[in-house]
């Protein structure tokens, strides 16, 4: 079990490994998160070119029935006085989709670095509280933490807190163990087996991750707006 220990405690030494530009230190969460962008981009760039009204192309048909299977998704939680916070939804999906999976490739997926987690929840957390003041204004906002009684002022405020910090460990936590298990399972079984396992947790994990992240700010935001 040590020597498992041992192996286990390297590779997550690895996984956390920096890059130093003189004075300023870059986190391996932050390059891998700017080169998931940039590789997002370049695909969004070259999936959109020449478009068309009335699309002929199989590659706009998949890209249009990909979209619109998520963006109904999420309409039929949010609604049409939610539907402006869509589009941001669907890019932190897409993104967690694609940051769970690249480990497949040899990459170390960012979402196992708790400060990235964190960021996010923070991000969506912000949304939800912009999308509350919005729909009540900032009166209807602060009398919304006294509902439905007064006494229970203080956990509504405290909410704030545990809000982006449930989104924030659900999703590390899930990321992270399933990182720790696919590395006990190639250490005691190394044959075959490793293979069944990343088939669940890099893709089918890693994407209900996605799902769940999305599906409960999206959640967060409609109890908001209601």
């Amino acid at each position: 079990m040590g020597g498992i220990s041992e192996e286990i405690s390297q590779n997550l030494q690895y996984m956390n490994h920096a890059i130093t530009i003189g004075p300023l230190t870059i986190p391996q969460g932050v390059y891998t998160t700017w080169g998931i962008m940039v590789f997002l981009v370049l695909v969004s760039i070259w999936l959109t070119r020449g478009m068309e009204v009335v699309p002929k192309k199989k590659r706009q048909v998949l890209v249009e029935t990909g979209v619109g299977t998520l963006y109904n998704m999420l309409y039929g939680i949010l609604g049409e006085h939610g539907k402006r916070y869509i589009p941001y939804l669907l890019t932190v999906m897409i993104y967690l989709g694609v940051a769970n999976v690249i480990g497949l490739f040899g990459f170390t997926p960012p979402t196992k670095d708790l400060n990235v987690t964190l960021g996010l929840a923070l991000m969506s957390i912000v949304l939800v509280q912009y999308a509350s003041i919005r729909q009540r204004g900032v009166g209807g906002w602060l009398k919304s933490f006294s509902q439905p009684v007064a006494i229970v002022t203080p956990l509504n405020v405290l909410e704030l807190a545990i809000k982006p910090l449930s989104l924030c460990m659900r999703l590390f936590g899930n990321v992270l163990g399933a990182f720790i298990i696919m590395e006990l399972v190639k250490i005691v079984v190394p044959v075959v087996f490793p293979l069944a396992c990343s088939m669940y947790f890099d893709i089918f994990d890693g994407l209900l991750q996605a799902y769940v992240f999305v599906f409960l700010t999206s959640l967060y935001i409609q109890e908001a707006i209601e």
